[in-house]
């Protein structure tokens, strides 16, 4: 099975859900206000696959995409 990161930003008040596949994207479509952290603090927040960071505005959730093998 090949496997893919997924990080999942759950905006609170939004009731909103993104996924993205790096920390960086995340800061391409929504706003540190928006998630209620810096990119820089997210990046050195230590994420990792089942981890997960809490801020008053958004949960957000590292884990694995996992999809089956191309065949072909």
């Amino acid at each position: 099975m090949a496997e893919t990161k997924v990080i999942w930003v759950h905006l609170i008040w939004e009731k909103k859900d993104y996924f993205f596949g790096s920390i960086s994207a995340i800061y391409d479509v929504l706003t540190e206000e928006q998630i209620g952290i810096t990119k820089s603090s997210l990046l050195h927040a230590g994420m990792r696959d089942g981890s997960s960071h809490l801020t008053k505005r958004a949960l957000i959730k590292q884990s694995r995409l996992i999809r089956t093998k191309k065949q072909g």
